[in-house]
Parts: structure tokens; sequence; C-alpha cells
């Protein structure tokens, strides 16, 4: 089969970092990048949503001898031209006459047909996911078993946990609360189990991670009898905030309070579900108020003073800490916590983080392969409701 010559648009690197070894398909093809892909990446570094797959497509460029990097035409004046139109002329000029140009840009694809460019789309674009994504919880039959994890056995899931391999062929009820997914189900075996002190769950929004934390905390602080756990704590990366924070009235409750309000709806949901009288000061008020004995909610800042013991300490949307605080917060962990981790790395809201560079990330990326923590990945059909659910499957 002849060699072919493929020229990369900047977007087919930034899908998909992995594309030059793939169409290069180890020695059979030729890769051509032209010199306005590179000033694009460039550029696209310092944004920090993509600065980490532009990094890995640099990366795939620069160890791979064999990239040829297609130099600017100077006889072309090209100071007023659209990055297309120069990475257009680029390939007339300085690519061989049987490139191909390969991007999915269908602007600049009609382009390259008024220049008579060969141009194909790349069909296996491949949406970057981060660790936390990536490790499921799952492992095939055939690799290697990681600590905590499950692997599906004729349709039932199998855990390697602590007391070894079992079949997961029951179902959890949890303070009332039924799992709607087999996912669900394995994520509170995770919670619940005495030999895994530390869980993180990656989901999207309305896969209940938060609702099953919740009724795990209650259970393990309020019912479990062979339990050390006296109390809930909340904690929360509050990043819109900001210096604001401190211009709004009341103690550090009351200043949560807006951004902690699906917190306390959820809990007064689980408290008409089964009574929890103990987590809140007076039960019987019409607004539930936190009995901070047993329940506290605090934004990151706070914790990191302190030092916690015998007590279940949820992390809620952990994607907008950054490696630093993940690291400060996870220390103030003393003796008989159980830490349930939550959050989703494709929404991140803080600045200066993105999908790769997190909290939940950076914590399945150190810590996967511990006998004490577990990762889980929710998944499913039911969520919240029927809106969510049409929502999710739509990818809206």
């Amino acid at each position: 089969m002849a060699q072919k010559h493929f020229v990369l648009d900047t977007n087919v690197l930034i899908e998909n970092p992995n594309s030059i070894a793939a169409l290069r398909n180890g020695q059979e093809n030729h890769i051509h990048i032209p010199y306005t892909v590179l000033t694009e990446l460039d550029k696209l570094k310092k944004d920090p949503r993509i600065g980490h797959i532009v990094a890995k497509a640099v990366g795939a460029i620069l160890h791979d001898d064999n990239v040829d990097i297609l130099p600017p035409d100077y006889a072309q004046d090209l100071t007023d031209e659209t990055y297309d139109d120069r990475i257009l002329k680029e390939i007339l000029h300085m690519a061989p006459e049987e490139a191909i140009l390969i991007t999915n840009d269908r602007i600049l694809q009609i382009k390259a047909k008024v220049y008579g460019i060969p141009c194909e789309a790349y069909r296996d674009s491949v949406p970057f996911r981060s660790e936390s994504q990536r490790y499921t919880g799952f492992v095939e039959p055939e690799d290697e078993v990681v600590p905590n994890c499950f692997v599906w056995d004729s349709g039932t899931p199998v855990f390697h946990g602590p007391e070894g391999p079992k079949s997961m062929s029951y179902q959890h009820e949890v303070w009332n609360v039924r799992p709607r997914s087999v996912y669900q189900n394995l994520a509170l075996e995770l919670m619940l189990n005495s030999g895994i002190d530390m869980v993180s769950i990656q989901s999207e929004a309305g896969y209940g991670k938060t609702f099953l934390a919740l009724a795990a905390a209650l259970y393990l602080v309020l019912e479990r009898k062979d339990n050390p756990f006296k109390k809930i704590y909340l904690v929360k990366p509050v990043v819109e905030i900001g210096a604001k924070m401190g211009y709004l009235p009341g103690d550090i409750e009351e200043k949560m309070t807006p951004y902690v309000r699906y917190v306390t709806d959820l809990l007064a949901k689980l408290h008409d579900m089964r009574s929890a009288n103990r987590i809140f000061a007076d039960p019987s008020a019409d607004s539930l108020k936190l009995n901070p004995k047993r329940f506290e909610i605090q934004p990151v800042a706070f914790i990191r003073g302190m030092n916690i013991e015998n007590a279940v300490v949820i992390i809620d949307e952990m994607q907008n800490l950054s490696r630093n605080e993940t690291r400060a917060l996870l220390t103030r962990m003393g003796e008989n916590v159980k830490c349930i981790c939550l959050g989703d790395t494709r929404q991140v809201d803080n600045p200066y983080l993105n999908e790769s560079n997190n909290g939940l990330n950076w914590t399945v990326r150190k810590l996967k392969g511990y006998r004490n923590y577990a990762h889980m990945v929710l998944k499913g059909d039911r969520s919240r409701g029927p809106i969510t659910d049409i929502v999710l499957k739509s990818k809206l």
C-alpha cells in the first residue's frame, strides 16, 4: 500500500492528541503539521480549559521524529489572512502534492475544495477524558485487579474488596433509600464498607451522588451501632463567593446557606423518609436548622486548621479544588474518618483549573491502587426525574 501524506489541522490535535500516532499507523503514513497550527497551539496553551490537552498535543509532536513541520511561506503576504487561509497556502507551497488535509472544520473543508486540496474529516475524534472518568471502578476480566474494583461476571458485578471477591447479587437499602441502578448500589457498597476509608464518586449532575452520600452518612452516624462516627461534615469549595462572602450577614452557616440550599433540601427529604431528628437543632421547627454537634457545613478554608476525627466527611464538588487545596484538606483527616469525595471533572467552575488539573482527578490518579481507597463512576437510566433523564440521554 502506498504511503499517504496527512496534514493535520489544529482541531484534530485538540480533539484527540493521539491522532498523530493513529494516522501514522506505525510507519505506514507520513504526518505534516503546518507552522500556523503551531502558532494556534501556542495561543491555546494559555486557555485554562484546554491547556492540558494542548500540552499533550505538543508533546506528541515533539516526541515523534517522523512528524514534518511545514514552514511558513514567506513568499506570501500573510499579515491580514486568517489562520485557515495561512494553513491552506502552507499546504499548497510546502506539502507534497498528494497530501490530504485532515480537519473537522467544515468551513476549512470548503476552502480546501476551492484550492483543490484533498480533504477528509477525522472520524476517530475522542473527547478528552480525565482519569476519574476513564477509571470507572470496573476492570476487564483479563486485566489486573485493582483494590476495591468491580469485575463483571455473567452479568453480575463481583466486588474485589477488603474481604476478598464477592458477588454483588444483593441490593442495599440505606435510610429507606433504594438504589435506582446497579451503579448506585455499588457506590453504596463502597461508602458503607468498613475497610474502605475514602471513596470518590464521579458523575454528571442528576445521578444522585450527593443524595446517596447523605443517606450513607446518616446511616453511619445515626444508625449503625458498630461504628465510631459521631458527626457529619459537609465541605464545599465555594468558588463563586471569593471575597464577597464576608459581606453576607450572619455566622458561617448563614453565609453558606445560599450555596448549600440543595444540601438542606436533600436532608429534609431524607428526614421525611426516615426521622433524622438528631442532626437538627429543633426538628419540630418549620425551618430546619442543623445541629452543629451532629452536622456541620464548612467552606474549605475553615477545615484547614482543624483535626477531624470520628466523623463522616463529604467533600462536594471536589473538581473545584486545586491539588494543593486537596492535599491540605485530606491531611486534616484523623482517626476514624470516612471520607466521601464527590464531583464531575467536566463541570469545573474554578477559572484556574481544568478537567485534568483538579482535586478530584488528582485524587484518582494518585490514590488508585491503595487498599483503603475506592472510586466509582455513576451511570444509569434513572436520575432526578424524567426531564433530567431525557436531557442526559439527548446529550443536550
